[in-house]
């Protein structure tokens, strides 16, 4: 926090009375369709992009890449130039940007981001901080980059038409965001990765943040692959996390009933961690996306979650609705949702 707020962490006290009342943003969040706009998503195993004109997508594109592990920021400079080129390319110009990763972003700075986390402090300070502002710079129009859950709920709310929208999208982590019931997000962190949803004493730690039961090991590829090898599936430990996961997808395809069983444990934690999550937000529909949801592996686990609901819930599965889209727009609401973040006559 104490690099979020960008000040030391310090604990004081006060009196009671000198205590303001707690005060809490709603800020709308994109909807803007019009002129030629890229969007993008940068996650822990790929990065997609798509060329959108008036909200049609004209090109897209996913490339598998390794950014977490990359300790020269110049690296990711560099990746993400090429693939907002590659997009432009497809477009007779550029009127607008905008983006998600997972992390915290304010005013376009990286304030704290998974994707950046091999490189030091001192040079996250001169070269990662601003990478946004710089790359707005050289290509001048408006440019917004936000959460990753945040573009989910976002994309959940654009594609449904509805509001109090909780978007959770399983990839290499679980990303997670909010928008409430006028249609914006409230002036929180919803990371919902590290909120621990599991209180086992014996639940798996993650391997960033240092908790037990976080949301990741739940409902990301992590989660995948660690029930995959409970259900006695060798898995080659040379490939990468995202590699695993499509082995195992292939398996779905081939009736292996093991990984039947994996999908289905995935829903049984996606029906009581909706219900959890229900104490904290005031939710109408829950939207998940993420490449764990691909293939008939998604149907299982919504199927899944629907149950439990139905059958441990019976009032909040009356109130909340559990929406999978299709294939397609699994692929594209999201970079469509990226796009529709800048205001074109906003040049920031």
């Amino acid at each position: 926090m104490s690099g979020i707020y960008e000040k030391p962490f310090a604990v004081e006290i006060y009196k009671i009375e000198k205590i303001s009342p707690a005060k809490e943003k709603s800020i709308p969040l994109g909807g803007h369709l019009e002129g030629c706009r890229i969007g993008f998503d940068l996650g822990a195993s790929d990065r997609k992009v798509s060329a959108v004109i008036d909200g049609k997508v004209v090109f897209s594109e996913e490339v598998v890449w390794n950014p977490s592990i990359q300790t020269d920021p110049c690296y990711h400079y560099h990746e993400i130039m090429s693939m907002l080129h590659r997009a432009a390319a497809h477009m007779p110009c550029v009127d607008a940007i905008g983006g998600s990763s997972a992390g915290i972003y304010i005013n376009n700075r990286v304030m704290r981001a998974s994707i950046f986390r091999a490189i030091s402090p001192d040079l996250f300070e001169k070269k990662v901080k601003n990478i946004f502002l710089d790359i707005q710079r050289e290509w001048g129009v408006p440019f917004k980059v936000i959460n990753d859950g945040e573009v989910t709920a976002l994309a959940g709310s654009m594609y449904l038409k509805t509001n109090a929208v909780l978007g959770i999208a399983m990839g290499s982590s679980e990303a997670g965001g909010y928008l409430n019931r006028k249609g914006n997000i409230d002036d929180r962190l919803n990371e919902l990765a590290f909120v621990p949803i599991d209180f086992n004493a014996e639940a798996p730690v993650d391997e960033w943040s240092g908790d037990r039961g976080c949301g990741v090991q739940y409902f990301s590829q992590v989660a995948a692959i660690r029930l995959a090898e409970r259900a006695g599936i060798i898995l080659n430990e040379k490939q990468t996390s995202a590699e695993k996961l499509k082995f195992i997808q292939e398996l779905m395809v081939k009736g292996d009933d093991r990984v039947r069983k994996v999908f289905e444990t995935i829903g049984c934690y996606l029906g009581y961690g909706t219900a959890y999550y229900a104490d904290f937000y005031e939710i109408g529909t829950v939207l998940i996306l993420g490449r764990v949801t691909s293939g008939e592996g998604g149907q299982i686990i919504l199927q899944k979650a629907e149950q439990v609901l139905n059958e441990e819930f019976p009032e909040l599965s009356k109130k909340i609705t559990l929406h999978l889209p299709d294939e397609y727009n699994r692929r594209v609401s999201q970079s469509i949702a990226a796009a529709s973040l800048p205001l074109i006559d906003d040049r920031g």
